[in-house]
């Protein structure tokens, strides 16, 4: 037999099994005076265990297939001892839901959790639960295919943030897919490390370090995401083949957006609202930023460390107090196609008609790249000497410094669905 023809066969056979799992599989009434563990141990696979309201001990080990189901309501609780996991799932094709999972251990060297997956817990399903109050909220370590969708996740808030776990963390679990999750008060929403082909879509952040953060995960997306009140909502690192799209950023404390290392990537349509910086590139490479809007921040965009290949056209910037921080001799051309971006604070005249300004947009001057190199240049930011550069500059164009320039600077401030968006969000 051929190594493909052994792999089909497999197949066939865990769908056959699981086909009559599903024929055979019996619903367990199991009440908080019942023993949950030796329900567990009782049932054979594929069996549903249907939680009534209350309380059960925690720190449970599912080795075998297997769905634990509560109320709608979320009231069958599952309190772990505040040491190790709440819920350890060792078996694949095991799924939890509506249940409030509490009171993990809070080791992070331990890897605790309210839900543990080993890298057995391939296609588990974590649906529609409460979990609260644990070191890490969801731990994907390894497990493929898994799915975290509809959960509330709420760290511990007696921790100091860099003490507490993350909301999910996600190690090496190709396919797995975080969807429309609310998660709050832990040191990281996501935090993935060396995976890929991963979607996290839909979720809702608020009141973490990073919203999502991004480590050696390629081949992957990130959309539909929002993040409010994070000091940083996206941090894109060293990863490479992502789609990073239609994700909003409100009120992140320092960087709405940061790609350090991320290459080969597309960056499309993200509104990003109030932060220190609305985005920052550091030696991110041949990526496609395209239709984004980047509103209110100190600097709308902070390009360094070397960042080449980028192609940047269509983007809104506007009511940045500093557009563009590049601190750089090199000419770097933001515009494709003839079509450039749009700058709130560029004066020009469209004497053709056709959406684009008649002279090019150059965000930074001389000047600026003094004050950057030597901050406590500012002091003469009124002197003649000033105002002499400043009026060459204007007078003489061939005497700029390298930096950006925008040939092709649209009239008209574009708009995208994603901002329409924020406009309805609370």
């Amino acid at each position: 037999m051929t190594r493909a023809s052994f792999g089909l066969g497999t197949q066939l056979g865990l769908a056959a099994l699981m086909a009559a799992w599903s024929a055979h599989a019996a619903q367990i009434d199991v009440a908080p005076g019942h023993d949950l563990r030796a329900a567990i141990t009782a049932a054979a696979p594929g069996d549903i265990l249907r939680l009534a309201p209350g309380d059960y001990p925690g720190n449970i080990v599912i080795d075998k297939p297997l769905t634990l189901l509560g109320p709608q309501d979320r009231s069958a609780r599952l309190i772990g001892e505040r040491t190790g996991r709440t819920v350890w799932i060792q078996s694949a094709d095991v799924a939890l839901r509506h249940l409030t999972i509490r009171h993990s251990g809070l080791s992070l060297p331990d890897m605790d959790a309210g839900v543990f997956l080993d890298k057995t817990a391939e296609r588990a399903r974590i649906e529609d639960n409460d979990i609260i109050d644990n070191s890490v909220g969801v731990y994907l370590w390894g497990a493929r295919d898994a799915l975290v969708r509809g959960n509330r996740i709420v760290g511990n808030t007696g921790l100091r943030v860099n003490e507490r776990g993350n909301g999910i963390t996600v190690w090496n679990a190709p396919g797995s897919r975080v969807l429309d999750n609310d998660i709050s008060e832990g040191r990281d929403g996501i935090f993935s490390n060396n995976s890929r082909q991963n979607l996290f879509r839909g979720n809702r952040f608020s009141r973490l370090r990073y919203a999502v953060h991004y480590m050696y995960t390629n081949d992957s997306e990130v959309s539909g995401n929002i993040s409010v009140g994070n000091e940083i909502a996206y941090a894109i690192m060293f990863s490479e083949n992502l789609v990073v799209t239609d994700n909003i950023a409100i009120d992140s404390a320092h960087q709405g957006l940061m790609l350090n290392a991320a290459n080969k990537s597309t960056i499309e349509g993200n509104v990003i609202d109030r932060a220190e910086k609305c985005v920052f590139i550091y030696n991110a490479n041949f990526n496609r930023i395209a239709h984004n809007h980047f509103h209110n921040c100190q600097i709308g965009v902070h390009y360094t460390a070397g960042a080449q290949g980028n192609v940047i056209s269509a983007n809104v910037f506007a009511d940045n107090q500093n557009q563009v921080k590049y601190v750089g001799t090199r000419y770097l051309e933001w515009s494709a196609d003839g079509r450039g971006n749009y700058w709130s604070d560029h004066s020009a005249f469209d004497l053709d008609g056709d959406g684009i300004g008649d002279t090019a947009y150059r965000p930074n001057s001389i000047i600026d790249q003094v004050l950057w190199r030597a901050p406590g240049a500012r002091l003469l930011l009124n002197s003649p000497a000033v105002s002499i550069v400043r009026w060459a500059q204007s007078q003489f164009p061939a005497i700029l410094p390298g930096g950006v320039i925008d040939s092709a600077p649209l009239m008209a401030m574009p708009r995208t669905a994603t901002w329409e968006k924020l406009k309805d969000l609370p």
